[in-house]
């Protein structure tokens, strides 16, 4: 089921930010208490591939998300421990080394469980154990969440395994989302700031179409 439209879960989960500290993180209030918005991806694996070439484009661009008054967060079911050894991994031997926003340690994959992003299944039935052996790698794929100020998810995607992210076009999905909040317009299809939006009715899209 898609969380659009719906509360991000209210539930505190252990972060770890980049001085090593651990502490408990809870998203929906992250955003309603600091009245911002918040960015939540998710990666499957610390000290994989296609992993740290995102967390470092995250890094990169957090001057933009800042400026849209967006906190970023990170997330994955590995330890907080394991996050500390990523982050004291230098970036040309495959580390996170210099990333600044905090990272979910959803090591108890309570979080990820009732978001419904992680890869198991339930296999055949093993007689002797009596029991169902899973199938899958139990951790997530690469889901990414928009939530607005008050706590709702805006925007939602998952991408399979070896599928990294577009960055920027999370910035103009923020940019689209402000816009409306402020203008009361919705955003045509590859909008970005500065365009022309248009009202939600048959006037406003007869003339966008026209003159596009």
């Amino acid at each position: 089921m898609s969380n659009v439209g719906r509360k991000f879960p209210n539930i505190a989960v252990n972060a770890m930010d980049e001085m090593g500290d651990t502490y408990k993180l809870n998203i929906f209030e992250q955003a309603v208490e600091n009245n911002k918005k918040v960015l939540l991806f998710w990666y499957p694996k610390d000290f994989t591939f296609v992993c740290p070439t995102e967390l470092h484009a995250f890094q990169e661009a957090l001057p933009e998300f800042e400026k849209r008054n967006t906190m970023v967060v990170g997330a994955s079911c590995d330890t907080a421990e394991v996050h500390f050894a990523w982050l004291n991994t230098t970036k040309d031997n495959g580390g996170i080394e210099g990333v600044t926003y905090p990272l979910l340690a959803d090591s108890n994959r309570n979080l990820a469980t009732i978001l419904g992003i992680l890869d198991i299944t339930e296999g055949k039935y093993d007689e002797e154990t009596d029991s169902y052996l899973v199938e899958g790698d139990n951790v997530t794929y690469r889901a990414t969440y928009l939530i607005d100020e008050q706590g709702r998810v805006f925007h939602e995607s998952v991408n399979d395994m070896p599928l990294g992210r577009n960055v920027k076009e999370f910035l103009r999905m923020i940019d689209a989302f402000t816009h409306v909040q402020e203008k009361g317009e919705v955003c045509p299809a590859n909008w970005e700031e500065g365009q022309e939006a248009m009202t939600a009715d048959r006037e406003g899209v007869s003339q966008y179409l026209a003159t596009h």
